[in-house]
């Protein structure tokens, strides 16, 4: 677009004031034909904080809200740093990012696509956010990436598992670093199959938008590979609270595995709708039933309580894990929370910390500057192991965790083991794999 071209891009940061009344329109007209959506002039910058506050996801939401505050924290100057001090690059300092001292806003996405994209938008056009962050829901995810990428800023994506987010509906204005369903699939198949045989019927119950589907078609598939058969599949509305008319079905249906494609409170629902109508405790096909949870967190496992005993999953990270980023952050957090970090708030402090880190080693916020800096970046220290942000997609490639619930917890936090760390090199896969093929990648979109 033109930098004289502000008639066809129209007013972009505008609002009603607090009251009545309508805030005056600001109209941003480019200084020089580098500039920018939202391009930080004064001794600030400002980033928007996306989550879910209500809805099946709040207390996902409500972490990620911790998360963020404590990397602005860090960010500039205060507390103890965390993972700046294991982060293999150096170009944070503690003086808020190229100098500007770090401020945020924060919105309710209430899991819902629409909500979510208003609450960006606000940001952006009302407070001057120059990148967006967030979530705990993919359909989310992609709305919001989608936005971020028509407006000209950066989405650092959230909690977002779908393969959609970096496959069919990526964008080069948006990075994911939370791991997806394949990946999840490609962890936990080799230990089901050590667990439980090759000889299995499973039934699905899923999550009704882009997680769930692509979540059930990465299971099933990475299942079938090993020779189980896949009995039925049952779409769930992500509203829903009382899974019982779900499960009763199951008993009938001569599967011996339930697949339970469902995070947040709806995992913590279904699985105590299924463990009261005695699933747990059934023989089927001669075998034991058993219960997969593909996508697991310590805030779902709390939910569920006893339910979550010995049942199998896989995370992004878990606050138990013994390496210098992961004890780092863990002590910040808890020092400053009084409890241990979700797999939801780590993603969400490492992403802002890597958006900062970004536009230190780039020079500019402009968010072409951040997308070239991002692209193929490699690094360390943040909790995952070594870790690259692949060029083509825009997706984190790192170690995978596959976890279980504790049978004998010593602590309301100590709910999840770790039982496998599945190597990098076992859940990568190409860019035009089939379960992320349909998308364009297309070019950065720095807005202005």
């Amino acid at each position: 677009m033109s930098k004289f071209d502000v008639s066809r891009r129209g007013v972009l940061k505008t609002g009603a004031m607090a009251g009545a009344g309508v805030a005056l329109p600001t109209i941003f007209t480019a200084s020089s034909a580098a500039a920018f959506t939202n391009e930080p002039t004064g001794s600030t910058v400002t980033l928007g904080f996306n989550v879910p506050q209500t809805g099946p996801y709040a207390d996902e939401g409500a972490d990620e809200l911790r998360a963020y505050e404590l990397a602005v924290e860090h960010l500039n100057g205060g507390g103890d740093g965390g993972m700046m001090n294991t982060f293999s690059s150096k170009a944070l300092q503690g003086n808020g990012i190229l100098g500007k001292k770090v401020e945020y806003v924060t919105g309710d996405t209430q899991t819902k696509s629409d909500a979510a994209r208003a609450s960006a938008k606000s940001m952006i056009e009302k407070d001057g956010a120059v990148m967006i962050t967030g979530g705990s829901s993919s359909g989310v995810a992609i709305a919001v990436q989608g936005l971020c990428q028509e407006a000209g800023v950066i989405f650092m994506a959230g909690l977002t598992h779908s393969n959609d987010t970096t496959g069919k509906d990526k964008k080069a204005n948006g990075f994911r670093h939370f791991f997806n369903g394949y990946m999840s699939g490609a962890a936990l198949a080799p230990v089901l199959k050590n667990l439980y045989g090759t000889d299995r019927t499973a039934y699905h119950l899923t999550a009704d938008y882009t997680w769930g589907w692509t979540q059930e078609e990465s299971i099933a598939a990475a299942t079938e590979a090993l020779g189980w058969q896949t009995v039925n599949k049952v779409r769930t509305p992500l509203a829903a609270t009382d899974f019982s008319s779900y499960i009763a079905p199951v008993l009938n249906s001569g599967a011996d595995v339930l697949v339970l494609n469902h995070y947040g409170g709806n995992m913590v629902n279904s699985l105590t709708n299924a463990v009261q109508f005695g699933l747990r405790d059934k023989v089927v096909n001669g075998k034991n039933f058993e219960i997969v949870v593909p996508l697991y967190s310590r805030l779902m496992a709390k939910g569920a309580g006893e339910n979550v005993k010995g049942i199998h999953g896989s995370t992004n990270w878990h606050w138990t894990l013994q390496d210098e980023g992961s004890k780092a952050f863990v002590k910040s957090f808890g020092t400053k929370y009084g409890f241990p970090p979700s797999q939801a708030a780590h993603t969400c402090y490492v992403q802002t910390l890597l958006y900062a880190d970004a536009v230190e080693r780039a020079g500019s916020f402009n968010p072409c500057a951040v997308v070239e800096a991002l692209e193929g970046f490699e690094f360390d220290g943040m909790g995952n192991g070594p870790t690259l942000y692949r060029a083509e997609d825009h997706q984190c490639f790192k170690d995978v965790l596959v976890v279980r619930g504790k049978e004998n917890p010593t602590s309301e936090f100590d709910l999840l083991e770790v039982v496998e760390v599945t190597p990098r090199a076992q859940v990568e896969y190409a860019p035009d794999h089939p379960m992320f093929a349909g998308g364009n990648l297309g070019a950065c979109n720095p807005g202005a």
